[in-house]
């Protein structure tokens, strides 16, 4: 007879059977979930892979901007020259300007200055030098790569002071020839800020034109 040991439960295990009924159902268990395990992890890759290129598309802007405003703001700005319209431009404007002094009452062939009446009236066969003249200082002080040389030079490169000397302008009448190159400015429609840089620059030299006036007598 076998022996048992004392104290010793004794346990026996169910013995499981594996037929094919058994086997065939869990195969059919394993291939229902499969098509939603499928769905979810494509779900989660194309959900990964619209916010990858989101982010993507996002950083490529942003450094596109950058890029942009960085050679903006590496463009110099455009000198009074170029704004003005260049050389031609300019041409246009004086030329409609020295017409315009010769006819104005004050500073021109009725002017009470009688220098300036005598060379609006004696000299005019100088007019279109003195027109070429006008046309190399505004584009020179204007940033221009012309360059002008007086004929009668001044104290500096610009200066005025010896060209108008002998013609003895008084501030009243250099700021009657100032509105008159205003109206010319208006008359050609130069933009309000292109208007005040020129007319700024020739008040600049009213010390100058009007060194003959503080002189005199």
């Amino acid at each position: 007879m076998p022996r048992t040991m004392p104290g010793k439960a004794k346990w026996t295990y169910p013995k499981i059977k594996f037929d094919a009924a058994t086997t065939s159902r869990g195969l059919l268990w394993l291939n229902a979930k499969e098509p939603e395990m499928k769905t979810a992890v494509s779900t989660s890759l194309t959900r990964r892979s619209v916010v990858a290129l989101a982010v993507a598309a996002a950083s490529t802007t942003v450094v596109a901007t950058n890029n942009a405003l960085a050679q903006e703001q590496a463009k110099p700005e455009k000198s009074l020259y170029e704004r003005l319209g260049g050389v031609f431009a300019i041409a246009a404007v004086v030329d409609h300007f020295s017409d315009a002094i010769v006819k104005n009452p004050i500073v021109g062939q009725k002017s009470k200055n009688a220098q300036l009446r005598k060379w609006h009236t004696k000299n005019l066969e100088r007019l279109p030098g003195l027109k070429f003249m006008r046309t190399l200082w505004v584009c020179d002080v204007s940033g221009g790569p012309l360059k002008f040389v007086a004929t009668k030079p001044g104290t500096t490169p610009l200066g005025l002071e010896e060209a108008h000397r002998d013609l003895r302008i008084s501030p009243a009448e250099f700021d009657e020839v100032a509105a008159e190159l205003g109206r010319t400015l208006d008359h050609f429609k130069v933009p309000k800020a292109e208007k005040t840089e020129v007319l700024e620059a020739f008040a600049a030299h009213k010390g100058e034109v009007t060194a003959g006036y503080d002189k005199q007598g």
